[in-house]
């Protein structure tokens, strides 16, 4: 049994996960890494908006599993990738995922999110 909490979105804490309806462009050291027209928005709180990207939308030969773990008690276990460049570069972490998030955010399972100090997502204009 777990001692970390379990949140659930609240009016003072609201999380919401819509499509974002538009393509979105990953970019990591200038390469595209991911390129998706199904991207889920992700909004919580104040923080800013976060594009989850289907994995299968992802260059999956530019990642390597990491063994970075975090835990959010509003999404639950997070696991990451690194993403190796064609130039063999290393950026670590750049990635994180929920493969079982809580049901508040259930629909980002089997999507990923990009750190924007590690990443250029372009989610194109309306």
């Amino acid at each position: 049994m777990s001692d970390r909490p379990i949140l659930e979105p609240t009016a003072k804490h609201p999380i919401t996960v819509e499509p974002t309806g538009r393509h979105v462009t990953v970019r990591v050291n200038g390469e595209i890494v991911a390129d998706t027209d199904r991207a889920l928005t992700l909004q919580e709180s104040t923080y800013p908006a976060v594009q989850y990207i289907p994995l299968a939308d992802v260059a999956k030969d530019k990642l390597r599993q990491s063994d970075t773990q975090t835990y959010c008690p509003f999404k639950g276990d997070a696991g990451y990738y690194h993403v190796v460049t064609e130039t063999g570069a290393v950026i670590e972490d750049a990635i994180w995922t929920y493969q079982k998030p809580y049901p508040a955010v259930a629909p980002i399972a089997g999507h990923v999110a990009f750190y924007p100090d590690k990443a250029q997502v372009v989610v194109d204009p309306a």
